[in-house]
């Protein structure tokens, strides 16, 4: 029961943002007081402090999100027809529910009981007694009807859709559609009173409060609750709409009364989980607010990391260009030379902005949440750590990950890949312009990829190993049509991805992002050969007009499998682009040749002549030469003037 725990304390710490109006007005999942859920309500009828109708409108999907009363029973409905007690659908509201055409059963004897006994009760509201003195008329549908929000058939009934093409389709059809139609609207009241400025009952706290007090008044069973260790009154349901508005997935089921699932193990229900009414209440508000404000979310799955206190924490999921710049289009272009010490002294200054606001003993949570069913949700990853241990691990990931990436022609940055990223990278297919991953292996690989970032462990061999063959693999990326280029900037981001993955799991060797003319590891020193024959191979068809992939591109993949035998292929088509650039680009010739020989001459004789598969380290030789020969920014490398070192 920890992770309901810190929920609990989390919402205790941040009791000042309930029912914060920017987060409504912005459409976000708000605080909520206990006793309240959201819905997304259609249509909102204006009262006057007597139960007089005065107007109503249809709400735009923008302003739809309220704040609305509700029992434990009203919260978990699915199929039940169980009334809310204050803001509701019209098969609740509107005693002529079935008159108009519904045709399920009317609820509205239920929810004016409901009401009554509220506002019967010490805890009345005044502007609540005017909605119920309102309904109680019976014509909410005929005033919705006069006022032009909805709309009837020939019959008389409420249209289901909007009939034709040609007429202009009203507002109330934007918002609902398919089965059910105007029938299936939600509804919610503001109540003006003279000298009162909030008229939005959806806003009034002293609603809110009227509710929660009555409502928690109407608790009778009372044992202890697990998270608090004291006598509570316990929840009988727990709340949903957990990810996402509409979420029918629940962390803590029901306990079964019919089937007694617990018997054998304990003689009553609450013994099997005993949570109080407000605690849960509480809890599960606090988490929902959170993955809204801070979250992740992947279709089913969320990731959520959050301080008790309520200090802002760092998103585990960002690269690094998005975890500095937040969003902001201000690449760090790449530079030969170009160190970790530069990338750690950025990542310092940005973790100094988060620990003057999250202390070192502050309670940090990392949660992540899937369902494979739609009424069940699991929690597939939970840490509790120190504020400034998540601080530590965050800034050594984007640290040790750290590897010049060419994300597209205009995001260019140093850094770590997002587990996204990597997932795409290691097991996504190009289709259709864009990476393409299947759903569950993305989810899964998120959720393998947290423990690396959170707790400090190592990227799964898999996942690297995987990187590294796609990487290698560059046939049909071509330089021709718009297509084949944005292919090729999907290689470019698949090769910087499997470099970083690759440095980071053998951080021990301690890689530099700039070439290492020292290092010389039979891998490396293969991988620098290739760059150095692409690069005098593009450099030739430049000058002879030609625009295609260079033969060491097509045959990347059968180089890191079978080196040796592959580079003589590699040599001997180098011998007609020789030739031409001996002709035109001189200079260039004989600085690529002579770059070249030190290269071979650097390998031992048994490395060199040995055709065993090559690692990803050559992928790391292979790009840290190819961005040392890269010029400056905005500089074309192929009309630089050419001339031999001397």
């Amino acid at each position: 029961m920890s992770w309901i725990e810190k929920l609990h304390a989390t919402y205790n710490r941040n009791v000042a943002l309930v029912g914060d109006r920017n987060d409504i007005e912005k459409g976000k999942t708000p605080l909520l007081p206990t006793g309240h859920t959201t819905k997304n309500a259609h249509i909102h009828v204006v009262l006057s402090e007597h139960g007089e109708f005065r107007k109503a409108e249809v709400l735009s999907k923008n302003d739809s999100r309220t704040i609305i009363p509700a029992t434990e029973e009203s919260a978990g409905r699915t199929r039940k027809y169980v009334p809310h007690p204050l803001f509701d659908k019209l098969q609740y509201l509107a005693v002529d529910y079935n008159k108009y055409g519904g045709e399920k059963p009317s609820g509205y004897d239920d929810y004016l009981k409901q009401l009554e006994a509220w506002c019967s009760s010490p805890y009345e509201n005044a502007k609540v007694k005017a909605v119920l003195s309102y309904v109680k008329k019976g014509q909410l549908i005929q005033d919705l009807i006069r006022e032009k929000v909805l709309y009837l058939n020939e019959e008389g009934a409420l249209l289901d859709k909007w009939p034709g093409k040609g007429n202009k389709k009203p507002d109330i059809f934007k918002l609902v559609q398919g089965e059910g139609g105007q029938h299936e609207v939600f509804v919610r009241f503001s109540v003006e009173v003279h000298g009162d400025p909030q008229s939005a009952l959806w806003l009034d706290k002293t609603v809110w409060k009227s509710w929660s007090d009555y409502y928690a008044s109407t608790r009778s069973r009372q044992a202890l609750c697990y998270v608090t260790g004291e006598k509570e009154f316990l929840a009988e349901q727990h709340p949903k709409n957990i990810r996402f508005p509409g979420d029918g997935a629940k962390l803590i089921s029901s306990n079964d009364t019919s089937g007694f699932t617990f018997l054998g193990r304990f003689t009553s229900d609450e013994e099997a989980c005993g949570i109080g009414f407000e605690v849960t209440q509480k809890a599960h508000s606090a988490l929902s607010w959170l993955i809204d404000r801070q979250g992740r979310r992947d279709g089913k799955q969320a990731i959520v990391a959050w301080a008790v206190s309520g200090a802002d924490v760092p998103d585990l999921q960002a690269d690094t260009f998005s975890f500095l710049f937040d969003g902001e289009q201000n690449p760090i272009y790449l530079k030969t030379g170009y160190t970790a010490q530069e990338v750690g002294i950025a990542l310092s200054k940005r973790m100094a902005g988060y620990a003057a606001k999250l202390k070192a003993t502050d309670d940090v949570v990392v949660m992540g949440l899937d369902s494979l069913t739609p009424g069940r949700m699991a929690i597939t990853y939970y840490r509790e750590l120190a504020g400034s241990d998540l601080l530590a691990r965050v800034q050594a990931w984007h640290e040790d990950c750290a590897w010049p990436q060419r994300f597209d022609k205009d995001r260019i940055f140093v850094g770590a890949p997002a587990p996204r990223d990597i997932a795409e990278t290691a097991f996504g297919t190009w289709r259709d312009g864009k990476m393409q991953v299947d759903k569950k292996l993305r989810k899964a690989t998120i959720e393998r990829m947290l423990p690396c970032i959170v707790d400090g462990a190592p990227i799964p061999r898999d996942i690297v190993e995987s990187s590294v063959r796609r990487a290698s693999c560059r046939r049909g990326n071509a330089f021709g049509s718009r297509e084949a280029r944005q292919e090729y900037w999907a290689w470019e981001k698949t090769l910087g991805i499997a470099c970083a993955l690759y440095s980071n799991a053998n951080k021990e060797r301690r890689y530099s992002m700039s070439l290492e003319r020292d290092r010389t590891t039979r891998d490396y020193l293969y991988g620098r050969m290739l760059a150095l024959a692409e690069h005098l191979e593009e450099r030739a068809l430049y000058v002879g007009g030609e625009k295609r992939e260079t033969n060491a591109g097509k045959l990347m993949q059968r180089f890191a499998d079978r080196p040796h035998s592959t580079w003589r292929t590699i040599e001997t088509s180098l011998t007609p682009y020789k030739v031409r650039l001996r002709a035109k680009r001189s200079g260039f010739l004989h600085n690529i040749e002579t770059e070249l020989d030190a290269v071979v001459s650097a390998f031992k004789t048994e490395d060199f002549i040995s055709d065993q598969r090559l690692s990803g380290e050559f992928l790391l030789g292979y790009h840290c030469q190819r961005a040392a020969m890269r010029p400056d920014q905005g500089q074309n490398a192929n009309e630089q003037e050419d001339k031999p070192e001397e």
